[in-house]
């Protein structure tokens, strides 16, 4: 980058433009020759090649300006963390780094720094100034660096971005993510201000501002923040802007030094700011005319595609210890629960894929996926806004105990500040996880939105949703059969849903395998649900019978997720009084989603002391029938000869598969169509101009026709003869260009077809039939004359039909791209000049009017 200014040449009349050299007089003259300088002859108008003063551009007016302009580009920028951020506190992090960056680009532009000198002060600035614009929560008295934020700024300038886009917003919750807009801001003001304030072409200033808005869309939500204002800011304001700046640079260069120049000048820059008010103008009503439909639909954003770096494989699923709440603390107080609604339920984990051995936690699209956490979650739920107290006693882990959808979670033991940075949430399956791991002695409240659950007449009647979960693996051989058993003759969903949980119950026997109920195994692998389905009487638990309604559920199509969680049975507990969870209190159900309800659970517990009834006709899986031994079949009458083969041709006819063959064909066909659709418009036309010119209505038309159709084949062969060029003077070219032409009758054709053409008498159909035959005889020599490669691009070359002199295809793409460009960049410009001219005209008369007062 140089810095714009330049020196004053000698002899242009500026003072100190004098200096010594041959003949040189100081009243115009140079050397012995006499001649006047410029200075004379033009009487003070002399261009002069640059300012009469060497300051550099920050320190003048014209850079004030572009300070200004650029604070107000910068800030439309920053504005787009709104939504992101849930609050106005990242304003004061993105606003310094800004001004910081601006600041640091000026010192730079006014002291001539180098480029390193300014990179150094950049990187000295980010951290001096950080802890007091990015980090005050951790800087000493808010202002002064420490050790940790100095950390977490060299932290937070590597890793910050990962961060910033796998946390759930708002991010105000997470106050270290504020280095992210810092850092953007500062580096973006660093690079705009010094590219504006010492760069010749100031408008390439607008790059890293643009570069930066699509930085801030994608770290941010798919909610845009005031899309329209911003998008009138950095678009109109800063084309303006690098207009101005354009305008400016060329008349320095030519700067008129007379007082009527000046004059006209400042007449000419008031004319250009009352024309981009005008675009101005007409650009804001077209933007928010069309903005709403040229932006319409969600927006892509990264925290909508990156998937947070949350390995749940390193945390077992908490259904594999469902047993040791049933055994060994049934009676341990696991954790004190404060203002819980009535009817609900706790929350410890969603289960939604199964692979064989456990259900377990998964992270997808369908499932949704696990975010960073704080005191404030977007939710769209709805239901009632409760808050809950967890005081937890007994329980240990790293899944936390939530209730409803939350909106916000709050830790406030002693640990707060390590369970606040490790926790994430899943708003889709509603489960909470720390990966810091939940002890005795943490107390949180939890945010939260709560709704009851519908009956089941309401849910009959609403229809379940098909939610794209995890396909389970490895699922108990036993539930296709036992699934299409269960649901009995059910075509609707629901039914086949209540069908499946109520057959469970009704033949099944609850068992955690206590010493005083029936021995009953522990797990829900693919064996142990096997063994549970080959019971005359089905015996387990929660854990069991939890798995096996939505492994069932979804082999009938229904989609079905288990959760594992904590409620008390009734009567147990009354609303209103803390509520003491013990082991006792543990439960799996299962999920199932519905319109307009969102995931509702369905309990499958059977009695204890249940009798088993045997399963109506229904509902029993047909058994095979006992085969007994055949008796010896007659021996078949003789078979006509010939009845194999024709049997075996009907069969094997039969099993062609032609709508398989139909795809195939489709598959391949269309797509090879496309392509040679292009290639075959190119030859049909070709040959349609052959024919139109072998049998054109007049005969000489034909002859001279027969002579293009030479030249043509010519130029596709790599010729230049070019349209204005003579037969004569076309046949020469040929035979100097090409070898295969340079022979006798390209020449006598020529002069045949001018004789033709401009001879006395009219051709007779012979002579023509005559004269396209050596046509064809000579097309087909030069034709042959070049290797099979060279004859295929001749067919398939342009050439012969954009002209010989006519450039190559890439430039004439090129201009006519920039054709377009100009044409696009002057529309404005031209709706306006109306409006100009007309404002010019009135000052014109307006300045005739006071000349008349004048005199």
């Amino acid at each position: 980058m140089t810095d714009e200014h330049t020196f004053v040449r000698a002899g242009t009349g500026y003072p100190g433009s004098e200096h010594t050299g041959t003949g040189h007089t100081g009243t115009g003259h140079t050397g012995t020759s006499g001649a006047t300088s410029r200075t004379s002859l033009r009487a003070g108008t002399t261009r002069g090649r640059g300012r009469a003063t060497d300051r550099p551009r920050a320190v003048t007016p014209a850079g004030l300006v572009d300070g200004v302009v650029l604070v107000a580009l910068l800030a439309a920028v920053a504005v787009g963390f709104g939504p992101a951020w849930g609050g106005a506190g990242y304003l004061v992090p993105a606003l310094g780094g800004t001004l910081t960056g601006l600041a640091v680009a000026w010192v730079g532009a006014w002291r001539r720094w180098s480029v390193l000198l300014v990179a150094a002060t950049t990187v000295l600035a980010y951290f001096l100034l950080g802890s007091a614009l990015a980090l005050r929560h951790a800087a000493m008295a808010g202002v002064l660096p420490t050790p940790r934020t100095l950390h977490e700024l060299a932290v937070g300038a590597v890793h910050g971005w990962k961060a910033f886009v796998t946390t759930v917003p708002p991010l105000a919750s997470f106050p270290d993510l504020a280095v992210v807009p810092y850092l953007l801001l500062l580096v973006t003001g660093v690079l705009a201000g010094t590219v504006a304030w010492r760069a010749r072409h100031a408008a390439w200033a607008l790059l890293p501002v643009v570069v930066a808005l699509g930085g801030v869309a994608l770290l941010g939500t798919i909610l845009p923040a005031i899309p329209i204002a911003r998008g009138l800011v950095v678009a109109v304001a800063g084309l303006l802007w690098a207009s101005w700046r354009a305008a400016e640079t060329r008349m320095d260069a030519n700067r008129l030094l007379s007082e009527a120049s000046r004059s006209a000048t400042r007449r000419l820059r008031w004319r250009r700011i009352r024309g981009g008010v005008a675009m101005l103008g007409v650009g804001g009503v077209l933007a928010v005319l069309l903005a709403p439909q040229l932006v319409a639909g969600e927006r892509t954003v990264l925290r909508e595609m990156i998937t947070p770096p949350l390995d749940l494989h390193r945390y077992t699923s908490p259904l594999v210890g469902f047993r040791q709440y049933t055994k060994d603390l049934t009676d341990i107080e696991l954790f004190t629960v404060t203002g819980l609604p009535e009817g609900t339920r706790v929350r410890l984990a969603t289960l939604d894929t199964y692979a064989g051995t456990v259900y377990d936690a998964s992270s997808s699209a369908g499932a949704g996926v696990f975010n960073r956490a704080g005191e404030v979650i977007d939710t769209v739920a709805t239901g009632t806004r409760t808050t809950v107290e967890v005081s937890v006693t007994g329980y240990s882990g790293v899944w936390l105990p939530d209730v409803g959808q939350l909106a916000g979670i709050r830790f406030t033991g002693e640990r707060a500040d390590e369970l606040s940075s490790s926790t994430y949430y899943n708003s889709t399956s509603g489960t909470a996880l720390v990966t810091a791991g939940v002890r005795p002695g943490d107390t949180y409240e939890l945010d939260a939105v709560v709704a009851p659950p519908p009956d089941e007449d309401t849910l009959a009647t609403a229809k379940i949703l098909d939610v794209d979960l995890p396909a389970p693996r490895d699922v108990p051989d036993a539930a296709p059969a036992k699934a299409q058993q269960f649901a009995a003759d059910a075509t609707d969903k629901f039914e086949r849903l209540v069908n499946i949980r109520d057959t469970l119950v009704a033949t099944g026997v609850y068992s955690s395998g206590l010493d005083n109920q029936p021995p009953s195994r522990p797990g829900h692998s693919a064996a142990r649900i096997d063994e549970l389905l080959a019971q005359e009487e089905m015996v387990g638990d929660d854990e069991q019978f939890a798995v096996t309604l939505a492994l069932l559920a979804q082999q009938a199509g229904v989609p079905a997720r288990v959760v594992m969680g904590f409620y008390p049975d009734e009567g147990e507990w009354e609303t209103g009084r803390p509520y003491v969870v013990t082991g006792a209190d543990v439960h799996a159900w299962v999920e199932v989603p519905f319109e307009g309800y969102g995931w509702v659970p369905f309990d499958v517990i059977p009695d204890e002391d249940n009798k088993v009834e045997p399963l109506p006709r229904n509902r029993q899986i047909p058994k095979p029938p006992i085969l007994e031994d055949p008796e010896s079949p007659e021996e078949p009458p003789q078979a006509e000869p010939g009845d194999v083969e024709e049997e075996d041709q009907d069969e094997d006819a039969s099993s062609i598969d032609w709508r398989q063959i139909a795809i195939v064909f489709v598959t391949v066909a269309v797509p090879l169509a496309m392509l040679a659709l292009p290639f075959l418009l190119l030859l049909g036309f070709k040959a349609r101009r052959t024919r139109r010119r072998r049998s054109a209505p007049v005969v000489v038309d034909r002859v001279s026709g027969g002579w293009r159709e030479v030249v043509d084949a010519a130029t596709d062969l790599g010729a230049g003869v070019p349209r204005g060029a003579t037969r004569r003077e076309g046949a020469r070219l040929l035979t100097e260009q090409l070898t295969v032409a340079a022979t006798p009758a390209t020449t006598t054709l020529a002069h045949r077809a001018d004789a033709t053409v401009f001879g006395a008498h009219e051709p007779t159909e012979a002579e023509v039939e005559q004269f396209w035959a050596e046509v064809d005889q000579l097309v087909s020599r030069m034709r042959g004359g070049v290797g099979w490669r060279h004859r295929v691009a001749a067919r398939l070359s342009l050439r012969s039909l954009r002209g010989a002199d006519a450039p190559p295809l890439h430039v004439a793409a090129g201009r006519a791209v920039a054709g377009g460009a100009t044409q696009l960049w002057r529309a404005p410009a031209a709706l306006v000049r109306p409006w100009q001219d007309r404002m010019a005209r009135a000052a014109r008369r307006r300045a005739r009017a006071r000349d008349r007062e004048g005199r």
